[in-house]
This record gives C-alpha cells, sequence and structure tokens, in this order.
C-alpha cells in the first residue's frame, strides 16, 4: 500500500478499562489506592534494602531489583491510567505510546528474569551454602543484573522500533488502557509478519529460558530439602522460597495467559483484566508479601523506623 495514502497518525484513543460512567469514579478511586500502595510498598523495599546493613545480600539485591521493576512497569501505565478516569477522551500522543510501549516492555522482561536469578540464587543458598558467598559475589550480582538490563533494553528497543517503523491506518483505537505490542500490530497496514515472528521468538526465549531456570533450580531445591534430616532447616528453606514461589506463580500465569494462549481464543477483554492484575496488582502483591512472610524485612522495617524516631527526638 502506499504510504501517501494512509493517515498520518499523530495519536491514539486508548479504550480504557470501563464504558461505564457510573463506574469510572468508583475505579478510579481503587485504582488510585492501589497505585498509591504500590509506590509507597515498593519504595519501602528499595530503601530499607538499600539503607539497613543487615540486608545486604544478594537475596535482598535482587528483591531491590524485583521492587524497581515493579515500580517502572506501574508507573508507566499508572498514572496515564488515572488520568485517562478524569478526561473526556482518553488519548494518547504518537511517540508518548512509543516511549510507554519501550519503558513497558523493559521492565517486565527485565522482572522476568530478575525472578529467575532470585530462583537461583535460592537454589545456591540451600544446596551450596559452604560456596554461597563465593558464587553469588557482590561483583557476580552486579554484572548478572546488567547484563539482564542491557538484554532487556535491546529487546524492548527493537521490538518497539520495528512497529513505530511501519504504516499505520487511519483507525487509531488501542483495546487496552495503555499502549502494548499486540494491539498496536492489529492497527499496522503494512506486512506484520516479521514483527509478528519478532515478537513471537522473543516471547517464547523469556518465557521458556527464564521458566526453564526457576523450574530447575526449584527442583534442585526441593530435593535438597526432602534429604534434610532437620525439620527446622525443611521449614526454614520452605519459607526462604515461599514468598518468590507466590511471585512467581502469579506474574509467570498472567503473562502466559496473555501472551501465549491461542489467537482463535484470544480477547481483548479477558486481556485487559489480566492486564490489570500483572501491572497494577502484582506490583502491589510483591512488597505485601515480602514483607508479611519474611522477618528479615520486618526486622529492617523496625530497625528502620527506629533510627529515624531517634534522628527526630
Amino acid at each position: 500500500m502506499d504510504k501517501r495514502n494512509l493517515t498520518v497518525l499523530n495519536e491514539f484513543i486508548l479504550m480504557g478499562i470501563t464504558d461505564h460512567p457510573e463506574l469510572q469514579a468508583p475505579l478510579f478511586g481503587l485504582f488510585l489506592i492501589i497505585y498509591t500502595i504500590s509506590v509507597v510498598g515498593n519504595l519501602g523495599i528499595i530503601i530499607l534494602t538499600k539503607m539497613d546493613s543487615k540486608l545486604q545480600t544478594p537475596m535482598y539485591f535482587f528483591l531491590r531489583h524485583l521492587a524497581i521493576t515493579d515500580l517502572g512497569y506501574s508507573t508507566t501505565v499508572g498514572p496515564k491510567m488515572l488520568v485517562n478516569f478524569v478526561v473526556d477522551e482518553n488519548t494518547i500522543f504518537y511517540y508518548f505510546c512509543a516511549i510507554q510501549l519501550a519503558f513497558f516492555l523493559l521492565f517486565i522482561i527485565s522482572e522476568l528474569f530478575i525472578l529467575s536469578a532470585m530462583s537461583y540464587d535460592h537454589y545456591v543458598a540451600i544446596c551450596h551454602p559452604l560456596l554461597y558467598t563465593v558464587i553469588m559475589s557482590q561483583r557476580m550480582c552486579r554484572v548478572l543484573v546488567a547484563i539482564l538490563y542491557l538484554y532487556s533494553a535491546f529487546i524492548s528497543l527493537l521490538i518497539t522500533v520495528e512497529i513505530f517503523n511501519l504504516s499505520f491506518c487511519g483507525y487509531n483505537v488501542i483495546s487496552l488502557f495503555y499502549c502494548d505490542c499486540l494491539p498496536l500490530v492489529s492497527l499496522l497496514c503494512s506486512n506484520t509478519h516479521e514483527i509478528e515472528l519478532i515478537i513471537l521468538i522473543s516471547a517464547a526465549i523469556d518465557l521458556i529460558s527464564s521458566l526453564l531456570i526457576v523450574l530447575v533450580s526449584y527442583l534442585l531445591v526441593f530435593v535438597a530439602i526432602l534429604r534434610m534430616n532437620s525439620a527446622e532447616g525443611r521449614h526454614k528453606a520452605f519459607s526462604t522460597c515461599g514468598s518468590h514461589l507466590t511471585m512467581v506463580v502469579l506474574f509467570y500465569g498472567a503473562l502466559i495467559f496473555t501472551y501465549v494462549q491461542p489467537k482463535s481464543s484470544h480477547s481483548f477483554d479477558t486481556d485487559k483484566v489480566a492486564s490489570i492484575f500483572y501491572t497494577l496488582v502484582i506490583p502491589v502483591l510483591n512488597p505485601l508479601i515480602y514483607s508479611s512472610r519474611n522477618k528479615d524485612v520486618k526486622y529492617g522495617v523496625h530497625r528502620t523506623c527506629k533510627k529515624i524516631s531517634n534522628i527526630f527526638s
């Protein structure tokens, strides 16, 4: 198709979460509370694991970066979604949509591999405790996280540039409440075979490779736990892995439901529910689950609060 005959898009229209006007105010209040808790909780985890001297271990190093990615993609989506509740037309500028997509993919992909890095950390801590400080050295953790971020940035930019270098038709309504690759690809007039293949391959590699690391790590962990003679040791090992396993199941479940379901059964209504879950609900659950199930985090909060109260007393 001749690009000169195509409408030049300056903005997209986001469908939002609901078409019912009577639900706009209650949902705005609900999601404002959820987003506020997410920001406060994840910022709290970031500050706590940075300041508390007893939380300077690889486990809490990865937890801090998990909180950074949670805060990143919830902030990429949340504020714009909240604004859309109070404006007449839910529009987003063309280039802002590209920026939102790039950052969203960056943080989502990063979270996948940070979760897998955390599972490997648990494997080393439980199965090779004597070599833990050697294998999971501070340098090793920093290099690993840097590689994860660089890879995520590369895939994010690749997909974003490929999509926005293609031609969009005059129809500019995005079926979700934020810019995501699947609804954007459906608006393209150009041949989408290449970009669909890129998205499929990258999604498969990211999901399968990161999930494989998680499954193999926890398989070895469970074998090691079953061999333990001490009931207290088994309980401690299970409590160490419990919070992380909960988040893995929730996060991977939502992503697989959204991106790996057959095209024939694809529904943007169900995608919308799943998207709300992993963009807004999961970033709230992470700090709540880790702070409620982890004694070190609880004690860290108490120590930090005590230090703050001593400063102002």
